[in-house]
């Protein structure tokens, strides 16, 4: 737990980066309301990220579904930006990317035709959660992107960035301690991008995190082992690496992350009910020992009384 304690490096600037994938929900709330308390308690600034790059699954409306309900609950920032609106940003780190190497002397990304099924197929009896690995086919088979498109019959194939053998990453979580992960065996050559333009997650957030000059990501639990992935591409970029606080999810009565299954747990629906905002904040602040059970609580007031030591390591479950 020392790791709680220590102060971060200063100026310190958080992020909120929500996902219009669909509408916020407690789970999301309660992640973005310890960032947002963490930034603001140490007289830090605040960026609001729209991470909207994911257009398949994108929902007409929920970029600003998502901030209006975090207006409502009370959260302010200081700069604000659209992912899909710096795609050129994406395209310049891919480019450099392209003109490297690995160590074993292969280009350190490449292009892949291989679909999510391939991967899935050639991974013999994952376990329930298990992360994707990729073993690397597509290693030297295209000369260029046009042959890969070619051989996914016209199909759009991504950017995989070439992971080598033992690449091992750990880093300390300022919450959950420290965390190494075996990026090769784990996740073996992973995405960087599923467009030739090189606008994808990966790639996206390790870019932007950088240009804004995020000192820590606070972020749920179930993005850590992402992470190591991450710093790998933003040592090949030559970019530093935030400190990283990842805190545990809001789950239903099954241990499961937040679902249609639970029933409704969007903060779009609290608002057309009729609650107070003071009082979703306050029953997310009681999970973390700020305030009473049933205690109506806003943002600010919960200032002084945050203590990320304070928050439980266990999910908080509804």
């Amino acid at each position: 737990m020392e790791k709680v304690l220590e102060k971060p490096l200063k100026p310190y600037v958080g992020r909120l980066a929500p996902s219009p994938t669909g509408a916020l929900h407690l789970g999301n709330a309660r992640t973005f309301m310890i960032a947002w308390l963490r930034a603001r308690s140490l007289g830090g600034k605040i960026v609001l990220r729209m991470e909207d790059l994911d257009h398949p699954r994108d929902k007409p409306g929920a970029a600003a579904g998502a901030i209006e309900d975090l207006k409502w609950l009370g959260f302010d920032w200081d700069e604000e930006y659209v992912q899909s609106r710096r795609k050129d940003m994406y395209r310049g780190a891919l480019e450099i990317l392209k003109s490297k190497t690995a160590g074993d002397g292969g280009a350190l990304v490449y292009p892949c035709a291989c679909s999510r099924r391939d991967v899935e197929n050639a991974q013999s009896a994952p376990h329930a959660g298990e992360q994707l690995r990729y073993g690397g086919v597509c290693r030297g088979r295209f000369p260029d992107w046009e042959a890969a498109v070619e051989a996914k019959g016209g199909g759009t194939p991504c950017w995989r960035f070439r992971v080598q053998e033992g690449a091992t990453v750990g880093f300390d979580d300022v919450f959950a301690g420290r965390f190494e992960q075996d990026v090769f065996s784990t996740l073996g050559d992973f995405p960087l991008a599923r467009d030739e333009g090189g606008a994808g997650y990966t790639l996206a957030v390790v870019v932007d995190d950088a240009s804004m000059g995020v000192s820590e990501v606070v972020r749920g639990d179930d993005l850590m082992p992402a992470t190591p992935a991450q710093i790998l591409l933003q040592r090949a970029l030559g970019l530093p690496t935030p400190a990283y606080c990842h805190v545990p999810l809001v789950v239903g009565r099954d241990g499961r992350r937040l679902a249609k299954r639970h029933g409704d747990t969007r903060i779009s629906t609290f608002r057309a009910s009729g609650k107070a905002p003071e009082e979703v904040i306050g029953m997310l602040g009681a999970s973390c020992a700020w305030c009473g059970v049933g205690e109506r609580v806003s943002l600010p007031e919960l200032l002084p009384r945050f203590d990320l030591g304070t928050v439980p390591h266990h999910p908080f479950m509804i």
